[in-house]
């Protein structure tokens, strides 16, 4: 758990938004809203240097996540944004001894998305159970007077001491913005109804399992490349993904992101995981909702015709990921999926005693 009076470290391991002029008001807004949790945000060396330095600098990206990690005073770590380079990074600290070791003995709540799918497995892979959620651009520092209700009341789950939690269909949805400017400091986001809800798009029954997953692309480009051609490399060389023993213990989550792509490149994607034998693996599926419902019906098409000739379960519509609002998933907590009644269910005992959140 956080408490209030802790200090959290913010890092940039992607783009480095957060040192451009034309951020400014939002840092201003998700700085404030920190501390209005409670929390003392302490803004690491390099996360205000602008993009161009960073996307050159990967050393010292990776550097900021190392002293949050070293210091014992910092108790959550949060990504600013995502990108589509943080991978860069994991050569610098696989081979550092001591990151890993801090990791190890000394460990701290770190949430983010998107691109930052690479740090979350990076971490997995350390031992440490991460958060897929929220992170300070695009939520803590949403332009609105407040923080999207449903994504504020799933950020405040990082404060409590629950031995349960379920994850709940919202009953809003909201598009982007279509600019981020001074002006629409104040300013709503379009909101909507949720006219679906959860909905089942393959399998039944119940399934227990240990939350693994993040952004589709993000994994195709780990698989293939298709973003950047040394990813495989480095996934392979430090030993990243699961095992097909360890893939059998998990309930695979999988969003698509703000780039909408089209159900042709989603089915391209699902297939590399089929002829993995990942989908044949794993216990079940869950699927965020697509960014701005852009191709909704399309793709829940797309899911079945890859499916089809499988049993696994999926889930479709939750609230996490690129969408708005999110809620945060727990890697290697025990998920409890609901296919027959649409029901998500998190035991969150393996984070309570002393931040003890490392694998047994």
């Amino acid at each position: 758990m956080l408490n209030q009076g802790d200090k959290v470290a913010i890092v940039s391991l992607s783009r480095g938004l957060l040192g451009e002029e034309f951020c400014k008001h939002e840092l201003e807004i998700g700085l404030k809203r920190l501390k209005e949790f409670g929390l003392i945000p302490v803004i690491m060396p390099n996360s205000l240097k602008v993009d161009e330095y960073l996307r050159n600098h990967p050393e010292e990206r990776a550097n900021d996540l190392k002293k949050a990690f070293l210091d014992d005073d910092i108790k959550g770590i949060i990504t600013s944004v995502g990108g589509d380079d943080t991978y860069k990074i994991i050569p610098y600290l696989m081979e550092d001894k001591e990151f890993i070791e801090a990791v190890r003995n000394n460990p701290k709540i770190f949430i983010g998305y998107s691109d930052t799918t690479n740090n979350h497995l990076m971490l997995n892979k350390l031992g440490l159970s991460t958060f897929y959620g929220p992170c300070l651009l695009t939520d803590l520092a949403e332009l609105d007077k407040e923080m999207l209700p449903y994504t504020k009341e799933y950020f405040n789950k990082l404060f409590m001491d629950e031995s349960s939690l379920e994850i709940k269909s919202s009953p809003i949805w909201y598009n982007d913005r279509d600019n981020f400017g001074v002006d629409e400091v104040g300013k709503p986001r379009k909101s909507n109804k949720e006219t679906h809800g959860y909905e089942i798009l393959n399998g039944e029954g119940t399934i227990t399992g240990k939350l693994y997953g993040g952004c589709i692309e993000i994994f195709y480009d780990i698989f293939t490349g298709y973003l950047n051609k040394d990813a495989p490399f480095i996934y392979n060389k430090y030993n990243i993904l699961p095992s097909n023993d360890e893939w059998q213990e998990k309930i695979l989550f999988l969003e698509t992101s703000e780039l909408k792509i089209t159900p042709e490149e989603l089915e391209k994607m699902l297939l590399e995981f089929k002829k993995r034998n990942i989908f044949n693996l794993v216990k079940g599926i869950i699927v965020g909702k697509p960014y701005d419902e852009k191709y909704y019906e399309e793709y829940k098409e797309v899911y079945r015709k890859v499916f089809k000739d499988l049993n696994t379960p999926i889930l479709y519509n939750v609230n996490f990921g690129h969408a708005f609002p999110r809620c945060i998933i727990p890697y290697d907590a025990e998920a409890v999926v609901d296919y027959d009644n649409k029901k998500i269910f998190i035991n969150s005992k393996m984070f309570k005693n002393d931040n003890k959140c490392l694998k047994k």
